[in-house]
Parts: structure tokens; C-alpha cells; sequence
């Protein structure tokens, strides 16, 4: 915690904006993602308030050396290729632990997107936890958490809701970034 502290705000210069409870079950949504960097920012963010979260990375990371690396700062490898049920494997993680916080990045990529992916939010439905908001914004260098979301279960009117928190936050590079 304190190292992560002292990287992010001393020699990176950032600060996070918590006013929020601690959750012991929560999908963690982080954006906007643009950059590589927002991996690290986001990690040393949540690292530095205490908290940890798990995260999903490619299969293809999953070799060795890598995976021991991973595996230690909570990577959970995910097969792309294959038409698995990633919402029904991950809620059932869900159930399986007394305290998991699950980061995701909705876009799924760091190009820019129209539409988020819908996983982190009915995999949150399913496993009947909040979405804690992230927001990773470079030109004030401050990661906020900016609310603990309870999906209602109607995606279409809960989506508008979700976006509208990271409206004024800017990326590393925000042309990639479209609500």
C-alpha cells in the first residue's frame, strides 16, 4: 500500500478521489481505457487505498515466466478464441469467495469503440454485486471512484446512467474514448 502510494502520487504525480465504502464484492469498471499506462495507474490507484482487485488478462499472457508474474497481482487468463460463458465461470468465482473485486475495462480495447461490452455488467447482474465506477482521468492526473452502481437488471436505461459518470473524465488519449 505505501509503495503504491508513494509511486503514484510522489514520482507519478496522481492522487485518487475516494469517498466510497469498501465493498466485499464488487465487478470494477475502469475507464476511460486508452492507454496501456491505464493498467498500472489503475492497479497503483486501488493498491494505494488498500484495496485489491483481480483482473482479466489474455490466455496468451498465461506462459511462462508471465503467468507467475500475473497470477501474483491477480490476473485471471481468459480464452478470447473460444465461445466461452465468461459471465456464468466469473459469477460463479463470485460465489466461490467471501471478498472478490473483478476489474474490467468496458470498451475491451484501448481503439476507439461506440459500444462498451455488455459482460462486466450482467456478469455483476448475475453474481448480484455493485459495479464500482472508476474513472482514470490524465489531464487532472486523479483516479476517482465515483460510485458503488447496483444494476437494476435493465441494461438499456442503467448504460445511459453508468456513462454519464465518466463524461468529463479524459484518457491518456482521448479521441479513443466515445460515450
Amino acid at each position: 500500500m505505501r509503495l503504491s502510494k508513494f509511486i503514484l502520487n510522489k514520482i507519478l504525480g496522481w492522487k485518487v478521489i475516494n469517498t466510497l465504502p469498501d465493498a466485499s464484492k464488487c465487478i470494477i469498471v475502469v475507464a476511460p481505457h486508452t492507454s496501456n499506462w491505464d493498467f498500472i495507474i489503475g492497479k497503483l490507484a486501488y493498491s494505494s487505498i488498500g484495496r485489491t482487485a483481480n483482473f482479466l488478462i489474455k490466455k496468451e499472457w498465461f506462459i511462462f515466466p508471465f503467468n507467475l508474474f500475473f497470477k501474483s497481482i491477480g490476473g485471471i487468463p481468459v480464452e478470447r478464441s473460444k465461445n466461452n460463458s465468461m459471465t456464468g465461470f466469473l459469477a460463479a468465482e463470485f460465489e466461490k469467495h467471501n471478498k472478490l473485486h473483478l476489474a474490467i475495462t468496458p470498451e475491451g480495447t484501448r481503439k476507439p469503440v461506440k459500444e462498451w461490452k455488455k459482460g462486466f455488467y450482467f456478469i455483476a447482474v448475475k453474481a448480484n454485486v455493485p459495479i464500482l465506477l472508476i474513472g482514470l482521468d490524465y489531464s487532472k492526473k486523479e483516479a476517482s471512484l465515483l460510485d458503488l452502481f447496483y444494476p437494476s437488471g435493465d441494461y438499456k436505461t442503467d448504460i445511459v446512467k453508468i456513462k454519464s459518470y465518466y463524461k468529463d473524465i479524459k484518457g491518456k488519449h482521448p479521441e479513443n474514448f466515445i460515450l
